[in-house]
Parts: C-alpha cells; sequence; structure tokens
C-alpha cells in the first residue's frame, strides 16, 4: 500500500521516495540543488523538539530543512499492510 504524503509529515525513522518538488523560482531551484528531485529516498532522521526544522537524510548526506520547506515536497511512503 502507498501513500502521499509531504516530507514534513514523515515519522522520524521513515523513508519515502519523492513524488514532485514544489515552491516557485529561488526556492524550487535550490531543493533541487541540493539534491532533493523526484525518485530519490529520503529518511527523516530527526526533529527538533518545536517541530521546526528536521533532518533528513538524502544521497548519503544529513540535510536541515525548514518544516515550511519541506511541506513543499510530496513524497510516496511505502507501508506494509
Amino acid at each position: 500500500m502507498e501513500i502521499h504524503m509531504t516530507l514534513n509529515d514523515l515519522k522520524p525513522g521513515r523513508s519515502g521516495v519523492i513524488l514532485e518538488v514544489g515552491g516557485e523560482g529561488p526556492l524550487r531551484c535550490r531543493l533541487l540543488d541540493m539534491g532533493l528531485i523526484p525518485r530519490t529516498r529520503v529518511t527523516l532522521c530527526k526533529r527538533a523538539p518545536m517541530g521546526d526544522p528536521i533532518e533528513i537524510r538524502v544521497r548519503g548526506y544529513e540535510l536541515t530543512l525548514r518544516a515550511e520547506d519541506a511541506g513543499r515536497i510530496l513524497i510516496r511512503e511505502d507501508v506494509e499492510a
């Protein structure tokens, strides 16, 4: 079973595959430049105590994103039935 959600909705320790990167102009370009491109696997490592920012693992490195920016990235999480 597949569940579509934003990267910000992912729970710590869970992984997903990027489907779409939203946003406009420089923000979208910056996210793509950081390696957040469709069909890339990402894992949510941890979330700050107040929920912002989040730390993800993508392409072998850790990346910290604002929760607002992570909410612009649509992912597919595979869930066991």
